[in-house]
């Protein structure tokens, strides 16, 4: 039975409607976001990094991180998008990045060194966040959640 073994809530900061996940040491990220950042799939998984379309052009999002043992039952509720990757981590820890905000002040720590990690990412609010961020900034409207497990 899978066990969970951390779960944060972390805001994204998200620009011209993308962010992304990458490894915390970026140089084993051959191509650092945003070059490659191709705006048409919700989940993009490139070497080193998970790249996100979000629904929104520019607002804060919420992202909760789930670390797991094993793979867990997908989060329950009735989500917009879902999609699954494969990411390897050479510094065993993950830092979230805007289009052209950059990188964000705060690091997901998936384990103490390198590792290859499964995800499965879900999302909702994605069509009020769309609505709602063309007539301003808007926070937490548009949520994530993604679960990390181990590759066996």
């Amino acid at each position: 039975m899978p066990s969970l073994i951390k779960c944060h809530e972390y805001p994204v900061l998200v620009d011209y409607n993308g962010w992304a996940l990458q490894d915390f040491d970026d140089t084993q990220v051959p191509m650092l976001f945003p070059e490659g950042f191709e705006g048409d799939t919700f989940l993009a998984a490139h070497p080193g990094r998970l790249d996100f379309l979000s629904a929104g052009h520019t607002h804060t999002a919420s992202l909760t991180v789930e670390l797991w043992d094993e793979e867990p039952e997908p989060p329950a509720g009735d989500w917009d998008e879902t999609a699954s990757a494969r990411i390897a981590c050479s510094s065993g820890k993950l830092r979230a990045t805007g289009v052209a905000g950059g990188p964000m002040p705060w690091t997901i720590e998936l384990s103490r060194g390198m590792g290859v990690w499964l995800v499965r990412v879900v999302c909702a609010g994605r069509a009020e966040v769309f609505t709602q961020a063309q007539r301003g900034v808007v926070h937490g409207v548009e949520r994530y959640v993604a679960q990390f497990w181990p590759e066996a």
